[in-house]
């Protein structure tokens, strides 16, 4: 997940993607927390093959707010100006003035959701009981 998310918006340099601007220092704690959160929830919808799901309502709004927090995080981290929907709607000094201060928000925002639709799956969790040695 978080590879999903660096490389496209060069967070880390490769050859295929590049960046106008910087990156900022935040970038990087939000694509580790972008992994780790994307990674757990991606693991949570690995299951048996006889089990089915608690809800069906519950697995779909898991997995769109989980979809839609990581949409939000390759916007956070990505180049403001680097961005052809960014530049279209604001143009490239709107891009630098309006839309790069709120790309923190944006990332705490991505955490949040990503967070919820995690805590929302693990919540139905069933768990087994560890048998200790004698």
């Amino acid at each position: 997940m978080a590879i999903v998310v660096a490389l496209p918006t060069a967070v880390i340099p490769n050859p295929i993607f590049g960046r106008a601007i910087e990156v900022t220092w935040w970038s990087y704690p939000i694509v580790i927390i972008t992994g780790i959160l994307g990674g757990l929830l991606i693991a949570t919808y690995i299951k048996e093959p006889n089990d089915s799901p608690d809800t069906e309502e519950e697995v779909d709004t898991a997995a769109k707010l989980g979809g839609v927090g990581g949409f939000i995080a390759f916007f956070a981290v990505g180049c403001p100006v680097c961005n052809k929907l960014v530049l279209i709607a604001l143009g490239s000094s709107g891009a630098i003035s309006w839309f790069a201060p709120i790309q923190p928000i944006l990332a705490v925002a991505s955490m949040a959701l990503m967070a919820w639709a995690l805590r929302m799956r693990l919540r139905g969790s069933v768990s087994c009981a560890v048998q200790t040695p004698v």
